[in-house]
């Protein structure tokens, strides 16, 4: 059992669970080959990207808004999020009649935007961060009475969130190992909470973007501590300082907090896309980033992965394909410097085919410094099959004669 001196106790979740029966959709727990033959291990995935609105948010928005008073939810909610949250609160709000406004960055993937209002929430875009829109928030409750729904910081968010942390349990009953993402730590917190409590040995993963980590700072500091220049394209996770309540629990219960790197999240997400057929947003994706960072060192298995949330602005995700594709080897980008004769170029791109190296841009460039008159500078990007296709394309390329330049 969690210690007394914290907030939130698995009661409470199990509580949460039967008020969310009929609400929120127990989420499938998939089995991943593609995983555990990087892992060494059993892999499943947590597919909350398949929960109502996109994310798990729906089980703390709704479980924190049920159970206001009936003049609260006269007044209305307010809330503060980069898209999620603001969904699962909309949601909410629409299931239970409470009217609701949400503040959202300036940059919120507009998925998110239209979802929002979609579920019939009013929206007002301020600031670039989630910090900046809490403080916004907070002046619109103390200005009109509205409760204020945090993201992570309350004891009804944690538990309705650890509800997932239930069905991880009922659905994997031997699990040894859960890797959960985390920006204000609600998630992690709740799940913590709710498997510690009947299996202690089960070991807990937090994993942050590296650009948006406030955690670490936070835990060895002993207290909250904001973590300044976020710059992650994770926006579900890129949360300033965690929150008081979930913090304490996870000091008190997670077993480690790692990070990730943004190369990490667009390999995972592309990972998970190809191998999984799922579509996962970067903040979604960190928990496999984490795995595949780990490929090859020992993990206690059965492990669970929880993919947090699938609502990617569809740009934003052909953007991450191509970034994970460049990342894990997939493009090979160069500048040869060939006579402008005719048939130099057509040479060229014949040479890259017989090394089945797919032609995706083709730019020329005749004017320069160091261009001679007789001269053309042609910019390839070819998709090839990782890594060791690259080098075979450049050795052959360079053994045909070109002089290849790069950056």
């Amino acid at each position: 059992m969690a210690s007394p001196l914290l907030s939130v106790s698995v009661d409470d979740i199990r509580a949460a669970q039967d008020l969310l029966s009929g609400v929120v959709r127990p989420t499938p727990l998939e089995f991943s080959r593609a995983l555990a033959d990087r892992v060494g291990t059993d892999v499943y995935l947590k597919c909350e990207n398949l929960q109502r609105a996109g994310s798990f948010k729906i089980r703390g928005a709704y479980t924190r808004m049920s159970r206001l008073s009936d003049e609260e939810k006269a007044r209305g909610v307010v809330a503060a999020s980069a898209g999620n949250h603001a969904q699962g609160v909309a949601l909410a709000g629409q299931l239970l009649g409470i009217d609701v406004k949400v503040y959202m960055p300036f940059g919120a993937p507009m998925p998110k935007l239209t979802a929002t209002k979609a579920y019939g929430a009013t929206i007002e875009q301020v600031g670039t961060t989630i910090d900046e829109c809490l403080v916004k928030a907070r002046e619109w409750e103390a200005e009109t009475g509205a409760v204020l729904i945090h993201p992570f910081d309350h004891p009804d968010i944690v538990a309705g969130q650890g509800t997932a942390g239930l069905e991880i349990l009922d659905q994997c009953p031997d699990v040894k190992t859960i890797v959960v993402s985390a920006g204000g730590g609600g998630l992690l917190a709740g799940i913590a909470v709710a498997v510690k409590a009947s299996r202690p040995d089960v070991r807990v993963v937090g994993v942050q973007a590296e650009q948006a980590a406030a955690y670490p700072l936070s835990l060895a500091a002993g207290k909250p501590v904001p973590f300044a220049n976020m710059q992650t394209m994770a926006d579900g996770i890129a949360v300033g300082m965690p929150g008081e309540v979930p913090f304490a629990l996870v000091r008190e219960l997670v077993d480690s907090m790692e990070t990730v790197s943004e190369e990490s999240l667009s390999r995972a997400l592309l990972f998970v896309l190809e191998r999984a057929k799922l579509v996962v947003e970067p903040a979604g994706a960190a928990a496999v980033a984490h795995l595949l960072e780990r490929a090859g060192q020992h993990m206690d298995g059965p492990v669970v992965a929880v993919l947090s949330g699938g609502n990617i602005d569809p740009l934003l995700l052909l953007r991450i394909i191509r970034h994970g594709m460049a990342a894990a080897g997939r493009y090979l980008q160069f500048r040869v410097r060939v006579s402008d004769r005719p048939g130099h170029l057509a040479r060229l791109l014949a040479d890259c085919a017989a090394v089945d190296a797919n032609v995706l841009e083709v730019e020329h460039i005749r004017t320069g410094t160091t261009i001679t008159v007789d001269e053309v500078e042609i910019g390839l990007q070819l998709e090839t099959r990782g890594p060791q296709h690259c080098e075979e394309v450049l050795r052959t390329l360079r053994g045909k004669g070109y002089q290849l330049k790069f950056g």
